[in-house]
């Protein structure tokens, strides 16, 4: 994995932790209390950026599919939600960012997980296909 990917996952991972980063006081009264549904859900002042940041976010809440109990096909299944959220905060930031590093950074993230969509459902669709 490249590691832009690792830094993007990680951060994705964070961003779905229940606990905030020691030392954020910021994030920590921000979310204190707060479910992932509440920190997904637009409100009247958030920006076209945020809205679609959050919706990224909840879409992968509500799309991941049910643990099977199998490491391996859960790490894929869930893996392909978190990338389809990746790509869609990546093009939430073109489409609303400035900074030429961060939009740079949003476009090789697109194809870096676009491409890993691809193996992972290309691993799904041999398992489906090998009757696992």
């Amino acid at each position: 994995m490249k590691p832009f990917a690792t830094i993007l996952g990680l951060g994705l991972l964070a961003a779905c932790s229940e606990q905030s980063a020691p030392g954020n006081t910021a994030t920590d009264t921000a979310h204190a209390g707060m479910s992932h549904d509440a920190m997904a859900t637009p409100n009247a002042g958030d920006s076209d950026a945020t809205r679609g940041f959050k919706q990224s976010m909840a879409d992968m809440m509500t799309n991941a599919p049910p643990y099977t109990g199998d490491a391996d096909a859960d790490f894929m299944q869930q893996m392909r939600v978190h990338h389809v959220a990746a790509v869609a905060m990546a093009r939430t930031e073109l489409a609303h960012g400035k900074d030429a590093q961060a939009r740079a950074l949003a476009q090789a993230v697109i194809g870096a997980q676009q491409k890993e969509i691809a193996q992972i459902d290309a691993w799904l669709r041999r398992r489906t296909s090998a009757g696992q």
